[in-house]
């Protein structure tokens, strides 16, 4: 080594030697143009910072134009590692005069080496990446926190990569083969169980999109947004000993619930909790929790019946009322309420509300014999159904005991022949005016059968003729008719032979009865139910009371509960059908209003040509195209965001246009939306593809 006039070293080539990082910089003929990443040089820094700088820098001797040493060294290889420690000194973790142990080069072509250093090199395998990162965390105990510090990356890129390792040693030798994708191996490793990503991976048949390998792997489980899932709570899952499954390398919405027989114990277990309380607040003889609604459980349902308020309870609504009124009015043009005034208004409907529901109530001896179902919504919320009697629980009806006698028989109250006078030793009925009768006649003897139905024959022939002209009487009766099988069980009040049936929608659209139209539905039918006399006998007087418009809602009501659109392969009644469809037409039925296109109502359950028939009917040909290349699931998630806003309906839940309706009219529904919302549609799109 010698000293030039400057003072700065000569150093000899070959030698390793300690230099001031101040003392260092990039050597313009380093065959690297394009910037290191932040990434990267965070990820050095990282490294350098846990276990030092693992090899050397090759650096030049920096010299002026006359060929003199400046005292300063080119860094021909190892400049991101140069650059990590300037991101250190920056931190304040090192000085910027720590000394760097560098070979000194004047040699080789810095160009060449610089160059040689970055191709003459082969990357790690990522499965051995993969299983490099696993044998840390198992061997040395550390968890991704530690050693995502240690190499400069995210906990999260550290937890992909242990879950990567964690794949069966089988499919990982597979994916070194080249057999399989690493967008496949991601999907394998949704779960650490080998054996089930074997039996997956044996079961594939030509199809190994990821998503097919995710569904097929988690089959058994229940995802996060499960109805039961939600109710439950990841937390309450977790400690009852639970495990849920995370999908590290896709939006997995929570993960899977490993354990469904689990989950639907812990489900039982809350809503039984809930029931007691229900119970023991409300006095109910049973209660029953389900999943699932029971359906066909064939039980008389009784409804509450409206009371007057107590004047305390009716003060206080009147007051509540006239505040929220007050208040309405005097912040009606505000853009945003105070703070201290949304509250009042928050504590004003929570009263009103309170009140409000002190107007039904259910009578003390029917909560004495009825019960309540607990079932799970399709929401995850609690459902409370209440009023139901069980057969047993009955009222028991009264026999009359007294006997009456009909062409000769004498029967009993309870149906037993007493004495059969009118017949003869052959079973024969003898004449109703035989000479000896006349005086038995002349003592009271009731009517004959055969008189009674003669003369109610008659009554009823003039009742049909007097009802088919009187269009509003016959109006009530039907109503009548129809509010007595409606509301009432086990009952024959009506001369109408009118039969309603209802078919239950649950058992053909799985939760149907928990969405907005299935609640207004009920929410409705138990209004009537409440304002219903407790006995049928009343049901004229009260149907009779009722002013035309509520007589019409009534009967409309009623009608519309026996409506029974459901298709099923079975079953050919085309001209139920089409007439299901003039109803639709006749009553303006606008299903945009009560359904939409989404992954789970429809997109999800349909093919993929399915859903870009939809995106290029509602949207456009370009907002098809552009989504045609994706995966199913993607491509459905994408076409949700993209119908959202467009009313678009399938085939099936379309309502024609009748002929009187125009395009000019803006009511007028349209199957047809090539064009509709294109302004939104490119946002939309982003907002899928992400």
């Amino acid at each position: 080594m010698t000293t030039n006039a400057n003072t700065a070293p000569v150093i000899d080539n070959g030698a390793t030697v300690f230099i001031p990082l101040n003392k260092l910089k990039k050597h313009p003929k380093n065959a690297r143009k394009t910037p290191h990443s932040e990434a990267s040089i965070e990820a050095k820094a990282a490294s350098i910072a846990a276990k030092g700088i693992l090899q050397n820098l090759v650096v030049e001797p920096e010299r002026d134009a006359e060929g003199e040493p400046t005292g300063f060294y080119l860094v021909t290889i190892g400049e991101g590692r140069r650059l990590a420690q300037l991101l250190r000194v920056k931190r304040k973790e090192i000085k910027k005069t720590e000394p760097i142990r560098c070979v000194i080069d004047t040699v080789n072509d810095p160009a060449e080496i610089s160059l040689d250093e970055n191709v003459s090199r082969e990357d790690l395998s990522p499965a051995d990446q993969f299983e490099r990162f696993r044998e840390l965390a198992d061997n040395r105990g550390w968890g991704a926190e530690e050693i995502a510090a240690r190499f400069g990356v995210t906990a999260h890129v550290v937890k992909q990569r242990l879950r990567l390792g964690a794949v069966s040693p089988k499919l990982m030798q597979v994916y070194r083969d080249g057999d399989l994708t690493l967008d496949q191996l991601m999907a394998f490793a949704i779960t650490e169980d080998h054996a089930r990503q074997e039996q997956v991976y044996e079961n594939l048949s030509h199809n190994r999109e990821p998503w097919i390998i995710r569904r097929d792997l988690t089959k058994t489980n229940v995802a996060a947004t499960d109805r039961r899932a939600i109710f439950v709570g990841a937390q309450a899952y977790a400690e009852a000993g639970g495990n849920i499954i995370r999908d590290l390398f896709t939006e997995d919405r929570g993960g899977f619930y490993e354990d469904a027989a689990l989950l639907d114990r812990l489900v039982i277990d809350k809503l039984e909790r809930i029931a007691s309380q229900v119970q023991e607040a409300e006095g109910w003889k049973w209660v029953s929790v389900h999943i699932d609604y029971p359906h066909a459980h064939g039980l008389r349902r009784t409804y509450p019946q409206p009371v007057q308020l107590s004047e305390d309870d009716a003060a206080a609504y009147d007051g509540a009322q006239k505040e929220y009124d007050r208040l309405s009015s005097e912040y009606e043009s505000a853009e945003e309420l105070p703070d201290d005034v949304d509250q009042k208004f928050g504590e004003l409907e929570a009263e009103i509300e309170r009140i409000d529901a002190l107007r039904h109530v259910y009578d003390a001896q029917e909560i004495a014999r009825s019960g309540v179902f607990v079932v799970l919504s399709h929401d995850g919320e609690t459902r409370i159904e209440r009023g139901f009697i069980r057969a047993e629980d009955e009222k028991p009806e009264e026999v009359d005991t007294s006997e009456t006698v009909n062409d000769g028989v004498r029967v009993s109250g309870d149906g037993e022949i007493i004495e059969d006078s009118g017949h003869d030793e052959g079973g024969n009925l003898g004449s109703d005016l035989e000479p000896e009768d006349e005086e038995a006649e002349e003592d009271g003897k009731p009517l004959s059968d055969l008189l009674i139905r003669d003369l109610t024959a008659h009554r009823t022939l003039g009742l049909r003729l007097a009802l088919g002209e009187q269009p509003d009487m016959a109006l009530l009766a039907v109503t009548h008719a129809l509010a007595a099988q409606t509301f009432y069980r086990g009952v024959d009040a009506t001369c109408l032979e009118i039969r309603p049936t209802s078919a239950h929608l649950g058992g053909h659209a799985d939760g149907i009865e928990d969405t907005a139209a299935g609640k207004a539905l009920a929410d409705r039918h138990a209004a009537w139910a409440a304002d219903m006399p407790r006995d049928v006998a009343e049901l004229w007087g009260f149907i009779a009371s009722l002013d035309h418009a509520s007589v019409m809602a009534l009967f409309a009501h009623c009608a519309a509960l026996t409506v029974n659109a459901v298709k099923q392969p079975w079953e050919r009644k085309p001209c139920a059908h089409e007439t299901a469809d003039s109803l639709a037409t006749a009553v303006a039925l606008d299903m945009t209003a009560h359904w939409t296109p989404t992954v789970r109502t429809y997109l999800g359950r349909v093919t993929k040509a399915h859903i870009l028939a939809a995106v290029r009917e509602a949207v456009s040909n370009e907002a098809a195209d552009r989504i045609a290349a994706m995966k199913k699931q993607p491509m459905a998630e994408a076409a949700e965001q993209l119908l959202a806003a467009t009313g678009w309906l399938p085939p099936l839940m379309r309502t024609v246009q009748p002929a009187w309706l125009t395009d000019e009219q803006p009511d007028a529904p349209r199957a047809d939306a090539e064009d509709a919302h294109e302004a939104s549609e490119p946002e939309a799109f982003a907002v899928a593809a992400e």
